[in-house]
């Protein structure tokens, strides 16, 4: 790889899988050089994949001065704090923070979300029925895929509806490289954030509710949280919680409105069949692309004679593991056939982790997209893209990945089926 990596890139961000694919040639891992001028090794191999995210040499802890030095601020001592979260912490902090909350994530619990989910999904059609209407075009992001799961999860952990936008913007700031963004836009937000979430546990103290928050404030015995640890889970549940589900919800809408034959069958399918279109755009348009960083606390031998020294910066890009041609035939190709079982099914992809850090929402995100994408082409069968695929802006960064804007029209789809297919692969 003669040219660092620059997650900032528009051109990466919007197809991040020719450099993976590069990669991933060269073995189970490769060392690149970043835009900042420091050193990681990427993991982009499946199975390899899969065994470092199991495998506790590879520590979530981030190492004292990771990243590029920056001078003592007050963002700095808010990031510190927010980065707390149980995705930084190893054996026995992490066991102790996840069992903490857990019990809010449980798949009975999550399913009996399903009709609030359905309302929620009906009030939002509503609008975006009424906003084509009028306007003609509307961003599929900002007016479905962004508030669905942000009043989701609001109402899981208990955040006011009236503070989502602000959160999205500050949240959108924090996971996107610094490059990309105005000068002070991600310091300011990581003040912003803790700011916010300071403010949240106070009120939840004062005034309990029925969501996770409040439970995980009011959980004082031995154990619990202290503050620090109750700002970096607050702005963890929430970042996690809506993050994944939108860019889910984008670009698995993309892919169907770029590949109209697919959403028609999966009308015709019934749940099943949307429930492999779920899986396939979870595979396909990875909506984390990488792990948390990691770091080898000792020399560890990946194979194919590839060893990564201790110490090194690691991270697992799932969204390359995902298309890894040796566990799934055609890897770039949209097909979510490959799930629908018998002989040919594919193995499962690695969308959501792997090993003791698997996402908690998984289950939650899965029912959002199981509810709203049927929902959505079903009210709207003539829904098409405004804009040509390769034109629409992607979320920069290493972490996350999805449309960040996805503009659509009632009307036929006007853009040639080869052309509108290779785009959004």
């Amino acid at each position: 790889m003669p040219q660092p990596l620059n997650p900032a890139d528009p051109d990466f961000a919007r197809n991040p899988y020719p450099y993976y694919a590069r990669l991933r040639a060269q073995g189970p891992a490769a060392r690149v050089e970043l835009a900042n001028g420091s050193h990681a090794w990427l993991v982009t191999g499946y199975r390899q994949a899969r065994e470092v995210l199991a495998d506790p040499r590879f520590s979530n802890v981030p190492p004292r001065g990771a990243g590029r030095p920056k001078p003592d601020s007050a963002a700095q001592r808010a990031r510190g704090l927010l980065a707390r979260h149980m995705l930084n912490t190893d054996a026995p902090d992490h066991t102790r923070l996840r069992r903490l909350t857990v019990a809010a994530f449980t798949p009975r619990r999550m399913d009996a979300l399903r009709p609030r989910i359905e309302r929620l999904t009906a009030g939002l059609l509503d609008r975006l029925t009424g906003r084509l209407a009028q306007d003609g075009t509307a961003d599929l992001v900002d007016a479905f895929a962004f508030p669905l799961p942000v009043l989701v999860i609001g109402e899981v952990l208990g955040v006011p509806e009236a503070d989502r936008d602000a959160l999205r913007e500050w949240t959108y700031r924090v996971g996107s490289p610094a490059d990309a963004l105005e000068p002070g836009a991600v310091d300011d937000a990581w003040q912003r954030l803790h700011a916010y979430f300071a403010g949240l546990i106070g009120d939840k103290r004062r005034a309990p509710g029925e969501d996770l928050f409040s439970a995980l404030v009011q959980d004082v015995p031995e154990g619990g949280l202290d503050d620090g640890e109750l700002l970096a889970m607050a702005f963890l549940l929430l970042f996690a919680g809506y993050e994944t589900t939108m860019n889910l919800l984008a670009s698995a809408a993309l892919l169907l409105l770029t590949h109209p034959g697919q959403a028609e069958l999966a009308r015709r399918g019934g749940d099943g069949h949307w429930t492999a279109v779920v899986e396939e755009a979870l595979r396909h348009a990875s909506p984390l692309e990488g792990t948390t960083w990691r770091r080898t606390v000792e020399p560890v031998d990946l194979g194919g004679g590839v060893e990564i020294p201790a110490g090194a910066s690691v991270l697992v890009v799932l969204a390359a593991a995902n298309r890894d041609p040796e566990w799934f035939t055609e890897p770039d190709a949209f097909r979510p056939e490959r799930y629908l079982g018998g002989p040919e099914k594919a193995a499962p992809h690695a969308a959501f982790g792997h090993g003791p850090h698997f996402c908690l929402g998984a289950r939650l995100a899965r029912l959002e997209a199981a509810v709203a994408l049927p929902m959505l082409f079903d009210r709207l069968p003539d829904l098409a893209l405004a804009a040509p695929p390769r034109q629409l802006p992607y979320r920069p960064g290493l972490l996350v990945r999805g449309p960040r804007r996805l503009p659509v029209r009632r009307g036929p789809l006007t853009l040639p089926q080869g052309r509108a297919t290779a785009s959004a692969s």
